[in-house]
């Protein structure tokens, strides 16, 4: 399965096909053309995207996947091609089948990955990490021992206060938060069906009402790039918790935040979607853990090597 993913999200697209090549128009950029067999999805998060029928069946004859987004920017459909679809029907019953000894080593890696961006973010704002650092070299497979709801209480004390309590239907720094992590959720929410898994098939969350429980679970090490926006606000701000546009605007620059991954500086819809990716590669036995990314100056430590028969 290849793995060129073409966000349309910006900016206005007309999507069609010019002599086999699939062709994207976007006002006030150069017309692209990019063969079909290099394409793994197509993701339609601008509500001004048009498709031909041809692009459309062009794109299903080469294998690749369409994620069309909601008003919000979370996917409502995955229109998946019919004929080759052994691929992606193959990854998707994979993911069906992980094994958990398989999703408690995936969130082990995932929570000691939250801790730590969780720590470097109090290193920058409050000149040292409380300690995080050193606890999410604690973490075991399928956290068993609630680090990350430990490591939570001493991040948010330390972060906003010994009175803050992280409550979704709260008026404070709450209010920012759950913007910020909505936007978030929804890049992740494409990046995950963009590389061929389902969203509602979690490693950790799971529940029957939630379609994007895996979301939940991948979303969580870059938290922390919502909450320093929020704790700039809530430093400059000494109004009531509104959002108002020009907030809304603050917490929407997430979305060009550069992130460290593999050695390299990416945005981070890239990076999302390379975290995505290694998840279906881990999946499919091709890798053992995630790419996730680099928080703070200093390199991630090497966490002790793991089994998947390490816990029933």
């Amino acid at each position: 399965m290849n793995d060129r993913i073409i966000e349309l999200s910006g900016h206005p697209a007309y999507v069609s096909v010019d002599n086999g090549l699939l062709t994207l128009e976007i006002p006030g950029t150069d017309r692209v053309q990019v063969p079909p067999g290099e394409v793994a999805a197509v993701v339609a998060a601008h509500y001004a995207v048009t498709f031909t029928r041809e692009a459309v069946a062009l794109l299903a004859d080469s294998g690749a996947q369409l994620v069309v987004c909601d008003k919000r920017g979370l996917p409502a459909a995955m229109l998946l091609p019919l004929r080759g679809f052994h691929q992606p029907a193959t990854r998707l019953a994979l993911q069906a089948a992980t094994k958990q000894p398989v999703r408690k080593r995936l969130w082990r890696q995932i929570v000691r990955n939250k801790v730590r961006a969780q720590g470097a973010l109090l290193q920058k704002l409050r000149g040292n990490d409380a300690g995080l650092a050193a606890m999410a070299m604690e973490v075991k497979s399928g956290d068993t021992g609630n680090v990350e709801g430990v490591a939570a209480r001493v991040y948010w004390q330390r972060l906003f206060g010994e009175d803050f309590r992280r409550d979704p239907d709260g008026l404070d720094q709450n209010c920012f938060l759950n913007y910020g992590y909505g936007v978030l959720r929804a890049v992740v929410c494409r990046a995950i069906c963009a590389a061929g898994l389902h969203p509602g098939l979690g490693l950790h969350h799971h529940h029957r009402a939630n379609p994007f429980c895996l979301a939940d679970d991948l979303i969580e090490p870059f938290r922390p790039l919502v909450d320093d926006i929020v704790f700039q606000l809530w430093e400059e701000e000494t109004a009531a918790a509104e959002l108002t546009p020009v907030r809304k605007k603050r917490l929407l620059s997430v979305l060009t935040t550069r992130l460290r991954l593999g050695g390299e500086e990416r945005g981070l819809f890239d990076t999302v979607a390379h975290v995505a990716l290694s998840l279906a590669g881990v999946i499919e036995g091709r890798r053992k853990t995630l790419i996730l990314p680099q928080w703070g100056d200093a390199p991630a430590p090497a966490p002790p090597a793991d089994t998947d028969a390490e816990e029933p």
